[in-house]
């Protein structure tokens, strides 16, 4: 059962494509996964508290200035890149808010899975996204109502709740069965993943069910807004972190990947309950699509912490990997 659970988060890139197409073709079938998103991205996040501990969160107090400047990235960029791009491909409004609203919510647990697979600095990662999705609730609402509120009606205050109900509650209702059940917790560790990947999968198929028709007619806009938003997203992250602010090359790989993977999972939920359908069109297209540019991204960097492992010369004598970063 653990190897097949490794096999299913190893491909899980290709295994949510491939559902993907599946809810497209099916979509009368799959329709009715929409009543469960609530419950999944939940699980996600009960699966995340179950993870978590002090050490999540020492870096704080360790290294304040990096953390902050983390989040502020996250929640400065992202937001302002979907802006960009929904007047550069003039948007109708619902999609327009549909890109916001993926825009202003928290990095995705796949940004501590990619910065790992990176070399990259992936404590930082875990601290950045556990402060980004505690302050979600009241960020996501305030920066989306800010942006979208002249595009759609927007109730932030129902989507705070909203927020607080499917993530902060299972987050911290992990986090007491980790601290009160230890070797329960220990026990179902290495499934976790598995379920995450699965409930992930099934929040992207209610979003592409719940579209498909409409996808017919926006999915080429949709998909080429998807790809510049994450784009954007990723090399905006990596480059102000690397060139402005002068971090080093794990911690810019860990911030590139907090500002360009997003929790989509959440925003297919929040715009089903809150949004025109037509607003889940972006989430679900970047819910499959950033896993695909994300472990590209990674393996990128991966080879060549490598090659510069092998070899120092290639850095000119300069450690562009810092050590106990990993």
């Amino acid at each position: 059962m653990i190897r097949l659970c490794g096999y299913l988060t190893r491909y899980f890139p290709l295994i949510l494509v491939a559902f993907a197409f599946v809810a497209f073709f099916l979509p009368g079938q799959c329709k009715v996964l929409a009543i469960g998103v609530p419950f999944y991205i939940g699980t996600v996040m009960l699966a995340m508290g179950l993870t978590m501990g002090v050490e999540d969160f020492r870096l704080v107090f360790a290294r304040p200035k990096t953390v902050i400047l983390g989040i502020c990235l996250r929640y400065l960029l992202m937001p302002l890149v979907a802006l960009l791009v929904t007047k550069l491909l003039r948007l109708s409004p619902p999609l327009a808010a549909g890109f916001i609203l993926v825009g202003c919510c928290p990095s995705a647990v796949a940004s501590n899975v990619m910065t790992f697979l990176s070399k990259g600095n992936t404590a930082l990662s875990v601290t950045i996204s556990t402060c980004n999705t505690i302050l979600a609730p009241v960020l996501t609402p305030f920066i989306f109502l800010l942006l979208a509120g002249s595009m759609i009606p927007v109730h932030a205050e129902a989507m705070l709740l909203d927020i607080a109900k499917i993530v902060l509650l299972p987050v911290f209702a992990g986090i007491f069965i980790r601290i009160t059940a230890k070797n329960l917790v220990a026990q179902i560790i290495p499934f976790l993943p598995a379920v995450s990947t699965i409930s992930l999968i099934l929040i992207v198929m209610a979003g592409i069910a719940l579209n498909a028709e409409r996808l017919v007619v926006v999915g080429g806009i949709a998909f080429l807004g998807v790809i510049l938003h994450n784009g954007l997203g990723l090399a905006s992250g990596y480059f102000s972190a690397k060139k402005v602010f002068r971090m080093t090359q794990p911690d810019s790989q860990a911030v590139a990947f907090e500002v360009g993977l997003e929790n989509t999972g959440l925003a297919i939920a929040l715009a089903i309950a809150h949004l025109d359908p037509v607003a889940a069109i972006p989430a679900a297209i970047f819910g499959a699509w950033h896993n695909v540019t994300g472990s590209a991204l990674a393996r990128f960097w991966a080879s060549r912490f490598e090659k510069q492992s092998r070899d120092p010369a290639v850095t000119g004598g300069d450690q562009v990997y810092g050590p106990g970063t990993r």
